[in-house]
């Protein structure tokens, strides 16, 4: 019997994982096009997130071909940088930080919002509910691995 049929966590973790990869992808095909098409301006904790998201839409798929269930490591360091960064610009967003810790330059501050669903959802926030998806996708992973 092969491993996958043998334990019936694998083929969960697995699409868990695959799961991870979508949100990334997805994510960083909407910044793109945020950035890109509709040209909305892009901060400097923007492009921190965005050092966090990218690289997980190259190293996810390396590890579901052949199934590596360890990237949960790597990938949850690049996951907990980016709900950092994200909750640091949401506070700051939100008026909780002074503007004197800004690390943005005078012409895109980081305070500022220039897109806004259901008048509270921005960009820092959703970057936010992303991060936060993928941490609880990934904690269910290494849940499924040591049971």
């Amino acid at each position: 019997m092969n491993d996958i049929s043998a334990n019936n966590t694998l083929p969960k973790a697995w699409l868990l994982l695959f799961s991870v990869w979508v949100l990334a992808t997805i994510s960083m095909l909407a910044s793109l096009f945020f950035s890109e098409v509709v040209k909305l301006p892009v901060c400097s904790l923007c492009w921190y997130q965005r050092i966090a998201m990218y690289p997980l839409v190259v190293i996810l798929p390396m590890a579901l071909f052949p199934f590596d269930i360890k990237v949960t490591r790597y990938v949850g360091v690049l996951v907990l940088f980016g709900w950092l960064t994200a909750l640091f610009h949401v506070l700051l967003v939100a008026g909780f930080i002074p503007k004197s810790a800004q690390p943005c330059v005078q012409d895109i501050p980081c305070s500022a919002t220039h897109l806004n669903v259901f008048g509270f959802l921005n960009m820092p926030m959703m970057s936010l509910l992303t991060f936060s998806l993928m941490a609880l996708l990934l904690f269910f992973i290494t849940k499924s691995e040591s049971s």
